[in-house]
């Protein structure tokens, strides 16, 4: 970042978030309702294309998300959960995991179990940032600016945002919500270090001729990767489907009818044949694990994929950009009456309030999927034997359940 700019201040707010997804709304919302000034800022929207329903209906997202209860309070809290289309949100009342191989072992955990009503809530990516997008329109004090940064100057008191049209957006703190591929976290030149996983998740839509009873199944494969099938109402199922490369490519070369007859040799004793949902979508996301050597810079917080991304067998991609919300708000709420919202050492115990959660959760999903891709016979007996003697230890497997749910 450099030091000084001579374009013109535009926007003037006490945060610009820069972003476009639901983390990023989320956060415009909770530091609006805060009391706070917010400048959104996205770039140009791209017309999304139209996709018809031969039924009629409006078509089911293939990008769904597993939310814990950290999000679900939040969201709650927020007024945003209410604003949901409940219809389409399916609880998770248990989750069975099977490992691979002729002895496969096993793992369930379910709601009873973990003494909650539900487990978590799988909720269409467009459910989502519709409620989100009708919340903010109530929030009087956020600005929304479409447009391209082009540097990010910060100064003592404030940072400032230039955009390419020539005119910049000043701001006390600057929080890059801008995925993965951050710009923000460009800007600042914080390193990271990156691991490809050589993987793609395939994501699409089936439904099932048996009824899931709120079940999310998740198979460890070894050969083909990871494969979850996530409850959607109704007798619906929503595949993730973290295949390597080489297997990516055929499976999304086929139709999804072929790809339903090769998910029938995991599902079908126990959800019965699968069918696509019409229309017929499918679409693969690289799969990369991201750990930036920091989650703040002088005037800047990152949240989201820009402070983190992990690998999506545990589902918990999002939520942990939802935790970073909820302990960027709580810092700067409770932070001393001198410092500002960008005070240098209150962006350093954001970053400590999320190390142990982020690193935790890093370094559970890369070392499963480092475990489960071994083609090695020892490792298969190793890691069945462990699936299940964990399910055999229910104190262990509660504190399990308590940090995935974030609770």
């Amino acid at each position: 970042m450099t030091t000084s700019s001579p374009i013109p201040v535009q926007y003037r707010s006490d945060v610009c978030i820069v972003g476009n997804g639901a983390i990023a709304k989320t956060a415009a919302l909770g530091f609006a309702q805060a009391g706070h000034t917010v400048t959104l800022l996205a770039p140009p929207a791209r017309p999304a294309p139209a996709i018809a329903s031969s039924a009629g209906d409006k078509p089911w997202d293939v990008r769904v998300y597993a939310l814990n209860h950290t999000a679900h309070n939040l969201l709650t809290a927020l007024k945003v959960w209410g604003a949901l289309d409940l219809a389409r949100v399916a609880p998770i009342d248990s989750m069975v995991i099977s490992g691979d191989g002729a002895h496969a072992g096993g793992l369930m955990f379910d709601a009873f179990g973990a003494h909650v009503g539900t487990l978590a809530w799988i909720v269409e990516d467009s459910n989502l940032n519709q409620a989100l997008d009708a919340a903010l329109k109530f929030a009087h004090n956020v600005q929304f600016v479409s447009g391209r940064a082009s540097r990010l100057v910060a100064g003592q008191d404030s940072a400032r945002v230039e955009l390419e049209a020539g005119t910049a957006i000043e701001s006390t703190l600057v929080i890059g919500a801008d995925g993965r591929e951050s710009w923000v976290r460009g800007q600042c030149g914080i390193g990271m270090d990156y691991r490809t996983y050589h993987q793609r998740a395939i994501v699409a839509n089936f439904s099932c001729d048996k009824p899931h009873h709120g079940v999310a199944y998740q198979w460890f494969t070894c050969s083909e990767g990871i494969i979850a099938l996530l409850p959607l109402p109704g007798q619906r199922v929503s595949l993730v489907w973290s295949a390597p490369e080489a297997l990516a490519d055929i499976l999304m070369d086929e139709s999804l009818g072929e790809l339903a007859i090769r998910l029938g040799e995991y599902a079908e004793n126990k959800l019965g044949p699968l069918k696509p949902l019409q229309p017929e979508v499918a679409k693969a996301v690289p799969l990369a694990l991201v750990r930036p050597h920091s989650v703040v810079a002088p005037r800047v917080a990152l949240i989201g994929d820009a402070a983190h991304a992990v690998h999506p067998l545990a589902g918990h991609g999002m939520n942990l950009g939802f935790g970073d919300v909820v302990d960027l708000l709580k810092v700067i709420h409770e932070r001393e009456d001198q410092r500002s919202i960008g005070d240098e050492r209150v962006l350093a115990r954001y970053a400590r309030a999320r190390k142990e959660e982020v690193l935790l959760m890093q370094l559970t999903t890369d070392g499963l999927e480092r475990l489960f891709s071994a083609n090695l016979e020892p490792l298969r007996v190793v890691r069945n034997l462990g699936l299940n003697l964990l399910d055999k230890l229910p104190i262990v497997k509660r504190r399990l359940m308590a940090h995935a749910m974030g609770k």
